[in-house]
């Protein structure tokens, strides 16, 4: 049995609406191979081939999401504080440096350091090291500056 994908609902729509995209990009690239096709002379089919790989990634994205999407579970977000860090929830830290940083605790597909806040993976170090703490606890966590000590501010759903 295939594990299933835990998701908040806003990753969840995300990843649909990625898929939604490959798939349009799978619709141009499709188009875009067999133009390549009815106009390639033997000369020169090194566009051709890119054209092929481009459409085999698009085609591996597209596998993928459906994948992920097919084991999602959606995880209920309640906007309520919780007592220690579960998938799902935000994390408020606060350095010694009075540095605050707000981050989620999400599933590897749903990850992003794009977003605010930031999704972490739960099998990142960061994440690892933020599952199961409590609010006041104070974590070494391995930043881009190097390790940082925070201090867990609140915790919600």
């Amino acid at each position: 049995m295939a594990r299933e994908v835990k998701l908040t609902k806003s990753g969840y729509e995300r990843l649909v609406a990625e898929l939604e995209q490959e798939r349009a990009r799978l619709q141009d690239a499709t188009r875009i191979l067999q133009e390549l096709m009815e106009s390639s002379d033997d000369y020169d089919d090194s566009g051709l081939e890119d054209a092929k790989r481009e459409k085999a990634r698009i085609e591996a994205r597209i596998d993928s999401l459906t994948d992920t999407l097919s084991r999602a579970q959606i995880m209920e977000e309640e906007g309520t504080k919780v007592s220690q860090v579960t998938l799902g929830a935000i994390v408020t830290l606060r350095s010694k440096e009075g540095e605050i940083m707000e981050v989620q605790v999400v599933a590897p597909a749903e990850a992003s350091v794009l977003e605010r806040p930031m999704k972490i993976s739960d099998e990142s170090p960061m994440g690892r090291a933020l599952l199961g703490q409590k609010v006041g606890a104070r974590v070494l966590l391995e930043t881009p500056k190097g390790k940082k000590e925070f201090k867990i501010e609140s915790i919600q759903h």
